[in-house]
C-alpha cells in the first residue's frame, strides 16, 4: 500500500526583531569605531595647534559655552551667542624662506550659526580685526590657512587706531621678533566683553558683539615654559609702549571666564599664569616700534 510522502518542515525564519537588531548592532559598531578615529586625530590635530589642551571655560554658562572650529593653522573657540570668537589658537615657528600671498577677500563662514557676512561691518565704525593674522599665518602655514584666516569666524569689530596701529604692532612683534627669538610660540588671543551682557545688548555691529577690548597670550612652549599676556581696550592712540598692557594671564582668565591651559600642572600653572615676567623677551627693544600705516 502506497504511503503518503511527508514534506519535510520548512525552517522557521528567525523574527524580523533580531534582523533589525543586528542590523543596528552592526551599524552602532561602524559609528563608535568610526568616531573614536575621528576622535583620536581630531584630538592630535588640536594638540598640535594648543600646548596644554584647547582653552576651556572656568564655568559652563551660556556666555561662556563655544564650539571649536578646525581651520588649517588655527583653532576657533565660536561662540553663538556673542557671535564671535571667544578665542583664536595657533602655533608660529620659523621659516626658511617666508613667502605670503596675495591678499585674500573676506568670506562667510557656513559653520556659524548666524550670517555674518562680508559686508556686516560697513559703516559701522569698526574694523574687521583678524584674530589669527594674516601675515604670520600665511608664513608659517601656508596659502589655504591664510585663506582661512579671512573667514569672518576669525574676526571680531576692533577700532581702526587698535587694529591698524597697536594691535598690528604687536602682531609684527610676535612674529617678527618673539618667533625669531625662541624659534616656537604658542599663541592665543580673543575679545573681551562687558560684564553685564544685558546693558551690551544693543552694543552691536549686526548681529556681532562689540568687545571692550582684546587679549593675547603668548607663550614659548619650552621645558621651562614662559608667558607674556596682553590686555588692550578698543580706545587707544596706537602709538602707546606695548609694555603698557602688559597683565598676567590669571588677569585675562578673569576677565574672560577661560582656562587656558587646563593640562598645565597646577604647580607650573601658578607662577605661569600668576606673574607678570617681561624679563628674557627683549620687549623694551620693540615696545615703541611704529605701525605700518
Amino acid at each position: 500500500m502506497a504511503t503518503a510522502r511527508t514534506r519535510p518542515r520548512r525552517r522557521a525564519s528567525p523574527p524580523r526583531w533580531r534582523s533589525r537588531v543586528r542590523q543596528f548592532g552592526i551599524t552602532l559598531v561602524f559609528v563608535v569605531v568610526g568616531s573614536g578615529l575621528w576622535y583620536t586625530q581630531e584630538q592630535g590635530y588640536r594638540d598640535q595647534l594648543s600646548w596644554m589642551g584647547v582653552p576651556t571655560w572656568e564655568r559652563p554658562t551660556p556666555l561662556s559655552v563655544h564650539r571649536v572650529l578646525r581651520n588649517d593653522g588655527f583653532l576657533v573657540g565660536w561662540s553663538d551667542v556673542r557671535v564671535n570668537p571667544l578665542w583664536v589658537s595657533y602655533l608660529l615657528h620659523e621659516v626658511e624662506d617666508p613667502r605670503v600671498g596675495p591678499r585674500p577677500e573676506f568670506r562667510r563662514d557656513w559653520r556659524t550659526l548666524w550670517p555674518v557676512a562680508a559686508g556686516s561691518y560697513a559703516r559701522s565704525g569698526y574694523d574687521r580685526g583678524h584674530l589669527a593674522p594674516n601675515y604670520a599665518i600665511a608664513t608659517v602655514h601656508g596659502r589655504e590657512a591664510q585663506r582661512q584666516s579671512f573667514l569672518m569666524s576669525n574676526v571680531s569689530p576692533q577700532r581702526p587706531d587698535l587694529n591698524r596701529r597697536l594691535w598690528q604692532r604687536l602682531e609684527e612683534v610676535v612674529i617678527d621678533h618673539f618667533v625669531a627669538r625662541f624659534g616656537v610660540v604658542q599663541v592665543i588671543t580673543g575679545p573681551i566683553f562687558a560684564e553685564d551682557f544685558l546693558a551690551n545688548v544693543t552694543r552691536r555691529v549686526g548681529l556681532v558683539e562689540v568687545p571692550e577690548a582684546f587679549y593675547k597670550i603668548v607663550v614659548v612652549p619650552a621645558e621651562t615654559p614662559r608667558a607674556l599676556a596682553f590686555i588692550m581696550p578698543q580706545e587707544v592712540r596706537g602709538d602707546e609702549p606695548l609694555d603698557d598692557f602688559l597683565v598676567s594671564i590669571d588677569e585675562v582668565e578673569a576677565r574672560t571666564g577661560l582656562d587656558f591651559f587646563p593640562r598645565l600642572p597646577e604647580r607650573v600653572a601658578e607662577t605661569l599664569e600668576g606673574e607678570v615676567v617681561a624679563e628674557g623677551w627683549a620687549l623694551e627693544e620693540v615696545a615703541r616700534l611704529p605701525a605700518r600705516y
